[in-house]
């Protein structure tokens, strides 16, 4: 089954490198992040030690709200996806709602709930009827949930920067009365997934084989305690399996924003009797 990512153009080329059944990483980390005073956590001074050590640091905050921005272009055609959600780093679950673009396979609201090497969608595609929920695993999918649902869950998306291998502060701004270091560089999802380690490897394994560009750029934000505001990845595959044209990349620029750390968040795992079966192979969209 596919994702329901798609819509004419880019997203439509995503789709046709993305085959197999789909599924998700988890969060960041091993075990369970767990909530600590956030006075115990500062912004290093290296830069290198400072995005490197960002998803741990947020992961103390024990959660937050996130806004996310997914675009992926091709060959002139580009096609957007924006989202909003909570993290719980504690119970190592989110949420995330994604408004489909015009010309997604199919309309409206997709929700997504995320846990370690698991995914629920709802409103994923036409053989699921309404209300109800599909269930998937990381393994199933090649890129790892990092692009494919249109979202990059928050957990991913912080545990990646644990693989940055150059990082380079750009200069400091100040958004929303919060003075922010912004620092650029790019990072290895291997080396991510060494180290972060259990369900949350998974993915980011899978994707480093998928992606053709393998040192992915980045620009981060981070507060004076290390925590992660703001965070741009771009991701690049060949929407032909082997070809290095570029008339086939697809450029995948996904954006994660933090914010109301701490905050009590509501995110729970979908009732067994909301969820229903779709045979691998068959389509979701």
């Amino acid at each position: 089954m596919h994702r329901s990512i798609g819509s004419a153009g880019a997203a439509a080329a995503l789709l046709a490198v993305l085959a197999g059944t789909a599924g998700c990483t988890g969060v960041s980390g091993d075990g369970a992040q767990q909530s600590r005073p956030v006075s115990a956590d500062r912004l290093a001074g290296d830069p290198l030690t400072a995005v490197r050590n960002a998803a741990d640091i947020t992961g103390h905050t024990g959660s937050a709200r996130t806004t996310t921005h997914v675009v992926t272009a091709s060959s002139g055609k580009k096609a957007e996806f924006h989202g909003t959600g909570v993290y719980d780093y504690a119970k190592r679950i989110g949420s995330v709602s994604v408004m489909l673009p015009p010309g997604a396979a199919t309309k409206g609201k997709m929700t997504e709930v995320v846990l370690p090497g698991i995914v629920y969608l709802q409103n994923s595609g036409a053989e699921v009827p309404k209300g109800k929920w599909v269930k998937l695993q990381v393994s199933q999918l090649p890129d790892g949930n990092l692009v494919s649902s249109g979202t990059t869950d928050p957990a991913t998306a912080a545990g990646a920067l644990r693989g940055a291998q150059v990082a380079k502060q750009v200069g400091t701004e100040t958004v929303g009365g919060t003075v922010l270091t912004h620092y650029r560089g790019t990072l290895d999802l291997v080396k991510a997934a060494d180290a972060t380690g259990g369900e949350g490897a998974a993915g980011m394994r899978m994707a480093a084989n998928t992606f053709t560009v393998k040192q992915v750029p980045y620009d981060v934000w981070l507060d004076a305690q290390g925590r992660l505001h703001k965070v741009v990845e771009v991701f690049t595959f060949s929407s032909v399996p082997g070809s290095t044209a570029a008339k086939d990349q697809v450029v995948v620029t996904s954006t994660t924003s933090l914010s109301d750390f701490g905050a009590k968040v509501e995110a729970a795992e979908p009732a067994a009797a909301d969820v229903v079966q779709v045979k691998a192979g068959r389509s979701a969209r």
